[in-house]
């Protein structure tokens, strides 16, 4: 029987296609093709979740309080656990009952934001490129983007200047993320300050994505927003479990800051889920506690496989800046070629995944995302392929592969 009579809603037809998705189809194809995947494509960390973690859960699995509906704004001790670390990690004094918010994720949280207060036809500022979440919940909200393409002369950061009067006028809010994914671009304490003082002047509420705080190299530290006096009077900002525990298929984030934007957002999670199973909140805990440690570990693997990589690619051409922040390298496409094409040349030819990134909107046109997610064995592994199939940065090296 046709159903060609159930159409979706138009908000989700006016979304573009979703590049992850499409990569996980061609990915499919290559192995049953029987190729050997390397896998750089998602920020899907490949390390063990910390054991005392996954230990905490299982004794929380075996409590049958935890078995029911957790609270609508999670576990009190959950909340206290996430404030607790703000104030060890930048200083800032949060209220636990009212400026913190468990999430199923911060994606999840993102999203839901922006249909918490974005009406449609409101204008919604998002970077590009930027983590697809952040301009795929306001289109979703029905909002208008206007792109503030980030360009590599001004160290992938946002021009403030650039953007018109008129449009900051109108804008109802602001997405943005440093460190940064997908460019790993990090930004000084003082563009925290500007963009700040530029929300409040326009009355703009300033969403920030802090997925990557603890993710940082060669000891830097990146800036929390709420350390910014009166960002929390405009401002909220998210978290994840993911990356710094390895915790990505638990699903677990936070957002915290202005208590009347967080109570909008629980307004909206109370008609759509009933929050986070609470055996994971009470691991989520644990992992908030655990000792630095465990977090320079982390770092340390990540930093090896950045500097390991980026030899590597210079050795074909590239000359990749040492990122301070995040899982990922942001590496140009070699000229004549876009995104799509180039990441679709190297995963046909050396099976090698990377995400194009026009992925994550137009200013990303030109470049790759590769993420640091495999030992430097397996890395190394992707860069002789590389070679074998003479993928390097010079046009006239890659000359047959772009048509």
């Amino acid at each position: 029987m046709e159903l060609d009579w159930i159409t979706p809603a138009e908000r989700l037809r006016a979304l573009p296609p979703y590049v992850f998705a499409r990569l996980d189809e061609l990915k499919a194809r290559a192995r049953e093709q029987g190729l050997d995947l390397i896998d750089l494509g998602m920020g899907n960390p490949d390390g063990p979740t910390p054991q005392p973690v996954v230990d905490a859960a299982i004794a929380a699995l075996q409590d049958p309080a935890n078995h029911g509906y957790p609270p609508f704004e999670g576990t009190a001790s959950f909340r206290r656990a996430i404030t607790s670390w703000y104030h060890r990690r930048y200083g800032v004094s949060l209220d636990p009952d009212g400026e913190a918010l468990p999430l199923l994720g911060s994606k999840e949280g993102l999203t839901h934001l922006a249909i918490a207060y974005v009406n449609p036809g409101d204008v919604v500022l998002v970077p590009s490129p930027a983590y697809p979440a952040h301009f795929r919940g306001p289109l979703i909200a029905g909002g208008k983007i206007h792109n503030l393409i980030l360009k590599p002369e001004n160290d992938w950061l946002i021009d403030l200047a650039a953007i018109p009067d008129d449009v900051a006028k109108q804008a109802k809010t602001l997405y943005f993320n440093y460190p940064s994914n997908p460019t790993a671009a990090t930004a000084p304490r003082e563009f925290f300050e500007d963009i700040v003082a530029f929300a409040r002047k326009h009355e703009i509420l300033l969403i920030h994505d802090l997925c990557y705080a603890e993710l940082a190299f060669d000891g830097y530290q990146p800036t929390s927003l709420l350390e910014i006096p009166g960002a929390k009077d405009i401002g909220v900002e998210f978290h994840t479990m993911s990356k710094t525990y390895n915790m990505a298929g638990w699903r677990v984030g936070f957002v915290v800051g202005n208590r009347h934007i967080i109570q909008g957002l629980r307004t909206l999670k109370t008609n759509l889920d009933y929050g986070i199973f609470a055996a994971l909140q009470s691991a989520a805990e644990t992992a908030l506690q655990l000792p630095d440690v465990y977090l320079h570990e982390v770092q340390a693997r990540y930093r090896t496989r950045r500097d390991f990589l980026i030899q590597g690619l210079e050795e074909l051409g590239w000359s990749i800046p040492k990122t301070r922040a995040t899982m990922y390298l942001w590496v140009p496409c070699p000229p004549g070629q876009n995104s799509t094409d180039f990441a679709l040349s190297v995963l046909q030819q050396t099976g090698v995944v990377v995400t194009p990134g026009n992925a994550f909107g137009p200013g990303g046109e030109g470049y790759v995302r590769i993420s640091l997610i495999a030992d430097c064995d397996r890395l190394g592994e992707a860069l002789q392929r590389l070679k074998q199939a003479n993928i390097r940065y010079q046009a006239e090296a890659v000359g047959s592969h772009s048509e």
